[in-house]
């Protein structure tokens, strides 16, 4: 999701969910503590040079168990980002603390921001040795596309 998607996304509100992709919520009085785009500058394991840049979202939870982030202040501080950090579209990335800080994908399943699982990769596959994943074939399509043993062509 960018960020151009959210903020459309926002007016159409009543509140503001994340939940994350075991199901859990985030707690309801939760807060974005920070805002801000971040560019990664980085070479690969393959010696190419790479840039990526993400707008971030750090939710935290505090002890204030009344406090609720309505969809239009979290709107407000998207947009003060924008202007005073001149702050881009770009994808999302938000933080948010479990047992460690975790890094996540977002997406909006028309109810709720869905925290999505990030995996790491090689993006130099051709430079690092690692063999393609093979092509999973089930045995049962072999048996339809191949000569059936009673059709007497074997």
């Amino acid at each position: 999701m960018t960020l151009s998607e959210i903020k459309a996304i926002l007016p159409t509100l009543d509140h503001v969910e994340f939940q994350l992709e075991n199901g859990m919520y985030v707690p309801e009085h939760f807060h974005v503590t920070e805002v801000g785009m971040v560019t990664k500058h980085f070479i690969d394991c393959g010696g190419k040079i790479r840039t990526e840049k993400s707008v971030n979202f750090q939710l935290w939870n505090a002890d204030d168990f009344e406090h609720r982030l309505k969809p239009a202040k979290l709107l407000d501080i998207i947009q003060l980002s924008e202007e005073k950090l001149g702050i881009q579209d770009a994808g999302i990335e938000v933080e948010y603390q479990t047992e460690t800080i975790g890094k996540y994908d977002l997406e909006f399943n028309g109810k709720n921001f869905l925290l999505k699982n990030r995996q790491t990769a090689c993006m130099a596959g051709d430079a690092c040795g690692v063999p393609a994943e093979k092509q999973k074939v089930k045995l049962s399509d072999l048996s339809k596309s191949r000569c059936h043993p009673d059709s007497g062509c074997c």
